[in-house]
């Protein structure tokens, strides 16, 4: 059994969530760090989207607001066990993506002018905490 870094490296040849896994290629390397990157772009996202629908019945509302929280927290988890792999790549690609998630999907950046009041909420699911 191979036994994983216990302190931040920065190197391709890394196991990240699965046994083997990119393996030694730099371009399975770097496929990773994509893949990281967009799974941590997804949960802001997710984050942030309105995706319900008015007009939808509370119980109906309610379990797909449920589900929309399972899914989101499902792949915050994954990018948690990635960074986790000690890999300073992966962390780095963990950060970008959340980042510019929130860019995308968070910030003032792509919204036309819209003046957002307190009580307004945006999303149909609450904050991500740590």
């Amino acid at each position: 059994m191979m036994m994983g870094h216990l302190t931040f490296f920065w190197g391709t040849s890394t196991e990240i969530l699965f046994p083997g896994w990119p393996g030694e290629s730099f371009s399975c390397y770097i496929l990773a760090l994509i893949f990281v990157f967009m799974i941590s772009l997804t949960v802001e996202w997710i984050s942030h989207a309105k995706l319900i629908k008015s007009g939808i019945s509370n119980v109906a509302s309610g379990i797909l607001q449920t589900l929309m929280y399972a899914f989101r927290i499902g792949l915050a988890y994954l990018v948690m066990l990635a960074v986790m792999s000690f890999n300073v790549g992966v962390l780095l690609a963990a950060v970008a993506g959340y980042s510019v998630g929130f860019l995308i999907f968070g910030s003032q950046v792509f919204r036309n002018n819209l003046k957002i009041e307190p009580y307004q909420d945006l999303s149909d699911l609450p904050p991500l905490n740590c």
